[in-house]
């Protein structure tokens, strides 16, 4: 029951609308009393940026935010407690396995148990997604409370379950947070939904290893995968697309395409890129690079180590040392170096090297640089969780009067590069500071200003947006786009980051107007993020079938015996001269084998020469479909004139 006193009131601001509320009042109760439309899809609120249960005291003002399943943060909380009650079946169907921790991911939850004897006979999975719909039907509260940390320990030694003692013991907490639904109890940090009976629809989706804590010293335990829905419909909807999605699989068609490869004599998460890869790799690098060039960047190129010193300065080495491979030492004693974890602080001395004026400003430097960060093995995601990406970075160095101006065209950037991808649903997430968090750097009237911006920037911009609080990068607040694919997914692609923190670390200064010293504004930027990961999407999204312009092969010639070889090879030449990306089959097999082959290749165009076509000197045309019959020079005319107008409409 929160505070009745008047004299303790708290003020919570709800739809940008402040309002006085008694102290200890919960999420529920403001529900109640303002007469929330939407209450009984209410999952749980936010409160200063962070996610609290619906009944849990609201102490201090704050302004708050609603969450219901259409929001991602609810379905995360709606995923972590199906995980939990996952865990509650998995106790009751099998009372000698020992839990070890769940979580919700991306889509659905999953959790870490060993399993003991149950290892040669398996688990039943029917039997587990029947358990939890009879627990979720039971809308049972998940009910938090605290215990001291000895008696936490106690109740798992009680349980002679190491895996929950040695995370119990490792907390530096003296109270540690539990949740109990039914006779279930676990220690849990939550937040979780109000009741079960949200749950209506489960399935689980598969079973793997995972080692304890994801140290491969550790025990391997079975991770068991999930997923849940507030309805039967949208479960159905889910399998489909999921079924749709494995088709689609970036892994496969890369495969079958022969764009990339992977090879653990080269390491784990190190893609090697085939000759068609590389073709696709660069030619989206040269249309970005045109574009670039068109709005002022100018072209810089970093090496792949830096000094250890160089990311200490810049607070990287200190916030991400761990996301880091080992240090390289020489023979020198005061040399280490790291494999480059990101661009920015080498762009930083770029702009040092020489003196800068304010007429010098603004100064876009733009590089396709590889990066390197150490990836757990489990992590490791074919080109979307590599362990070497290239990003198409850029570092803008302006006036602070420049910095609405300058993020504001890098807005328009990345919803080009959109445009042209035929990416039309995103939302930008503005990614601020928690303002109770010592995780950040620099000065807070600075963070202020930087936050200000960004919001009046997108909201001139029109953008569809929401906010992230505690998701700022550790140098200043940005905008993630949050992309929505073909088959439902989301992923984030471009990233704008605006920083006040790094030139001063590095130094940075231009003479001003005035001819004093001031320091320059830094934006970050990429509009794809990483290469890899924009083609895995692009993979998926257009299931390989790569517009004109961009599809690594254009057009293939094939023969229809060893006769009509030379004629095709003819053709295939004058293509190559006009730049069409052109390939030979002349192998000895049937016309039809060498179709099917090429079209699981996703050529557009597909060319098939006999003895009319090397009579009339014409050619047999498939363009993805029914053949037609085309004069050489006709064709030749056709798809060079298709491939300008869509390079000049880039």
């Amino acid at each position: 029951m929160y505070n009745n006193d008047p004299n303790q009131m708290i003020t919570i601001v709800v739809d940008t609308i402040p309002q006085q509320f008694p102290k200890g009042i919960t999420g529920l109760q403001i529900a109640h009393q303002i007469d929330l439309p939407f209450i009984q899809s209410v999952l749980a609120l936010q409160v200063n940026g962070v996610t609290y249960d619906l009944m849990r005291a609201i102490e201090v003002d704050a302004t708050i935010r609603f969450l219901t399943w259409d929001d991602q943060e609810g379905k995360q909380l709606f995923w972590h407690s199906s995980a939990y009650l996952l865990a509650s079946a998995l106790t009751i169907l099998y009372p000698d396995i020992k839990l070890g921790i769940g979580s919700a991911i991306d889509q659905g939850f999953y959790y870490d148990v060993d399993i003991g004897i149950h290892a040669s006979d398996g688990l039943n999975i029917e039997a587990i997604e029947k358990k939890i719909l009879a627990l979720a039907s039971r809308k049972e509260p998940f009910i938090r409370q605290t215990l001291a940390k000895q008696e936490a320990v106690d109740f798992f030694a009680n349980q002679k379950n190491a895996y929950k003692l040695e995370l119990v013991e490792g907390l530096e907490e003296h109270t540690i947070t539990f949740y109990q639904q039914g006779n279930f109890i676990d220690v849990c940090r939550g937040p979780h939904l109000p009741h079960t009976g949200f749950i209506k629809a489960v399935r689980i989706l598969n079973m793997g290893g995972a080692y304890w804590l994801g140290n491969e010293k550790n025990k391997q335990l079975t991770r068991i995968y999930g997923i849940t829905f507030p309805e039967k419909k949208a479960l159905t909807t889910f399998l489909t697309l999921r079924e749709e999605a494995k088709k689609r699989n970036h892994q496969k068609i890369g495969k079958a395409l022969g764009l990339f490869t992977f090879s653990e004599k080269v390491g784990l998460g190190l893609p090697l890129w085939l000759p068609k890869g590389a073709l696709l790799c660069d030619t989206l690098v040269q249309f970005l690079k045109k574009e670039q060039t068109k709005r002022g960047y100018q072209p810089v190129i970093t090496p792949h180590i830096g000094h250890k010193a160089l990311y200490i300065t810049s607070g990287h080495y200190d916030k991400y040392k761990e996301d880091c491979f080992q240090p390289i030492c020489t023979a020198e004693s005061d040399e280490t170096y790291l494999l480059k974890p990101m661009n920015c602080p080498h762009h930083c001395e770029i702009y040092n090297s020489e003196p800068r004026s304010y007429k010098d400003l603004p100064l876009r430097l733009a590089e396709f640089g590889t990066v390197y960060r150490y990836e757990l093995h489990g992590a490791l995601h074919g080109l979307t969780r590599t362990r070497s990406f290239t990003q198409d970075d850029a570092h803008i160095f302006c006036c602070p009067d420049q910095v609405r101006e300058e993020f504001a065209a890098v807005i328009d950037l990345v919803l080009y590069v959109f445009g042209i991808f035929h990416f039309t649903n995103y939302t930008a997430c503005l990614s601020f500071r928690d303002q109770n968090s010592d995780a950040y750097i620099g000065r807070s009237a600075d963070w202020d200003l930087a936050e200000q911006a960004i919001q009046e920037v997108t909201q001139e911009k029109g953008l569809q947006t929401i906010c992230a609080m505690g998701e700022a990068a550790f140098y200043g607040p940005k905008v993630d786009f949050i992309v929505q694919d073909a088959l439902g997914r989301k992923w984030q692609l471009g990233t704008v980051q605006l920083d006040y923190q790094l030139p001063m670390r590095f130094g940075l200064s231009y003479i001003g107007a005035d001819g004093q010293k001031h320091t320059p504004v830094m934006i970050h930027r990429a509009p794809f993020g990483s290469l890899e990961r924009f083609i895995a999407i692009l993979i998926e999204q257009t299931g390989g079938n790569f517009p004109l312009w961009l599809a690594p092969e254009q057009v293939a010639l094939l023969s229809l015996s060893d006769k009509h070889n030379v004629y095709a090879m003819d053709v295939h030449q004058m293509l190559l001269e006009r730049g069409v990306r052109s390939v030979l089959d002349l192998r000895n097999e049937t016309i039809g084998k060498k179709v099917r082959d090429t079209t699981l290749r996703k050529v557009p165009y597909i060319l098939v020469v006999g003895d009319k076509e090397m009579m009339d000197k014409t050619l047999s045309v498939r363009k993805r479909g029914v053949p037609t019959n085309i004069p050489v020079n006709d064709f030749i005319e056709q798809v060079c004139a298709e491939i300008l107008t869509m390079e000049a409409s880039l």
